[in-house]
């Protein structure tokens, strides 16, 4: 997600790194990669040029405070290239913000028109919409209003059998605000509390288009009239975005593939071009991925800085509250094995594309890219050709019995091999984790402070912790050992006694 926009970040902190002061040399360096990262992600120009110049702006004249403290009550130090990244991540907060997520009622219902050009997937977001509103104990009415696509009444149809929420539909010849009206109607008699209007697009902005949705506004009033806008349209969204700005007093954008493109540039612009807010992101194919919209999370995802606060949201719809306490303290301990493993892995993969959940991780933002999804299935594979005793404590694991494992699953001994080392390097390292105050203590500035846990400052991770090839389905040197540095030190004390036995021969 955005991760051109991130890799311009990332040289400007690089660029800023051993930097003791911010003057305006170093400022317009680091500005230089963000430009060009910004352009690349199709930001809008004039919004490009108005962000970099209130950041420099602010990083000339705001006074760098080199002590502060975190959330805990430490003390940390503060660098000027810490100081700067706050301020982009400040800036970019209120580029894409303040932001209402929360839908409007009207005449007892939460009422959702969603508009748009062909392609850009409102049918799919209506029935995420009517996911989310079911999680908020709502009883929601699909309206399929779009009679001109072919198949699009059956699309909607289907997507609302397997979700199990009523689609109203019109009959042969019957138009599309005379289809909402009689929704509207239906909803109020049948004690629907919820209803959203899945009206027709075109593939291009249109005057019959702005007449017909005009006209579905003005006879059932929708309280939340949406714009659903391709990410992969780049510019183009912006563009979409102020022509239907123009005709209908819209009150939100969901915003869909944004995980499709590398780029999504309009997530930075749309709101400071239209003045129209981001509510929902669209993310995956999935009816349950729908997210509500936090400029601050994005932004703190954008800049390498994860979204815990999201990433605690998604975990509290998946996860039982005291099961995750024991086993965290289990985990935490070093006393887990691999059905332990196993179960975390499937909890994680509820959450959604691994991808995602790591881009919403403090410090492993970065690791995203480095981990494989379809390796998880060879490791549940392998995990499963197991017994129950070499589960529970894989130093059981020896040759023959690595081969028995690759055969009953299909793998390579030296995959069954790879994968208990790496288990056990990640047990050894959750228990030295656990003894320094468990994982949030870990985490320590970078949760409670953002930023100051940048550039390997206090709050950070050991290295180790970081190595994506100790994970399971990590890519990379997963054999490849680690020494610390007693292990070396003690190594040369050897070696400089075998060379003096040698030389007394």
């Amino acid at each position: 997600m955005l991760e051109t926009v991130t890799q311009g970040f990332k040289n400007a902190t690089e660029r800023l790194r051993g930097v003791r002061e911010l003057d305006e040399s170093s400022i317009e360096e680091a500005l230089r990669d963000v430009r060009m990262s910004l352009l690349e992600a199709d930001v809008d120009l004039k919004v490009t040029r108005s962000f970099l110049a209130r950041v420099k702006e602010r990083a000339l004249g705001e006074k760098i405070r080199t002590r502060v403290r975190d959330r805990s009550g430490r003390k940390i130090r503060i660098t000027p290239g810490q100081h700067f990244i706050k301020i982009c991540e400040e800036e970019l907060t209120a580029l894409m913000g303040p932001v209402d997520p929360s839908l409007a009622k009207r005449a007892g219902l939460v009422s959702i028109m969603l508009a748009g050009l062909q392609g850009v997937g409102k049918t799919t977001i209506a029935a995420k919409l009517a996911v989310h509103l079911e999680k908020q104990g709502k009883k929601p009415l699909l309206v399929a209003a779009d009679i001109y696509r072919p198949a699009a009444v059956d699309q909607l149809k289907t997507l609302g059998a397997s979700i199990g929420v009523a689609v109203h539909h019109g009959s042969e010849g019957e138009l599309p605000p005379a289809i909402c009206a009689a929704a509207f109607a239906r909803a109020r008699a049948e004690g629907f509390n919820a209803i959203i209007y899945d009206t027709a697009g075109r593939l291009a902005v249109d005057d019959e288009l702005m007449q017909e949705l005009e006209e579905i506004v003005r006879d059932v009033e929708p309280a939340n009239k949406l714009l659903v806008c391709d990410a992969l349209m780049g510019r183009d969204a912006v563009n979409v975005a102020s022509a239907f700005a123009e005709r209908i007093d819209l009150d939100g954008v969901v915003l869909t593939k944004l995980d499709g493109d590398a780029r999504g540039g309009a997530a930075l612009a749309v709101k400071a071009v239209t003045g129209v807010p981001i509510k929902f992101l669209g993310t995956g194919e999935a009816v349950d991925r729908l997210e509500e919209f936090r400029p601050e999370g994005l932004a703190s995802r954008i800049l390498g800085m994860g979204d815990i606060v999201g990433l605690v949201k998604d975990f509290e719809e998946v996860v039982d509250e005291k099961e995750a306490e024991a086993d965290a303290e289990k985990i935490l301990k070093g006393r887990f094995g691999l059905d332990d493993l196993l179960k975390q892995m499937r909890m994680i993969q509820k959450l959604g594309p691994l991808k995602e959940v790591f881009s919403k991780m403090p410090m492993f933002g970065g690791l995203a890219d480095q981990v494989d999804e379809g390796e998880l299935k060879k490791v549940e594979s392998m995990i499963q050709s197991m017994t129950p005793a070499e589960r529970a404590e894989p130093k059981l694991i020896d040759k023959s019995r690595a081969s028995r494992i690759a055969r009953g699953c299909g793998r390579k001994v030296s995959d069954i091999e790879g994968l208990v080392q790496r288990f056990m390097q990640m047990r050894k390292m959750m228990g030295t984790l656990g003894k320094q105050g468990g994982l949030l203590g870990g985490l320590g500035g970078a949760l409670g402070g953002g930023s100051p846990a940048l550039d390997g400052g206090p709050g950070m991770l050991p290295p180790m912790g970081l190595d994506p090839s100790m994970m399971p389905g990590g890519r990379g040197s997963a054999t490849k050992k680690r020494t610390d540095p007693k292990a070396r030190k003690n190594k040369r004390k050897q070696q400089r006694k075998s060379r003096k036995k040698k030389r007394k021969k």
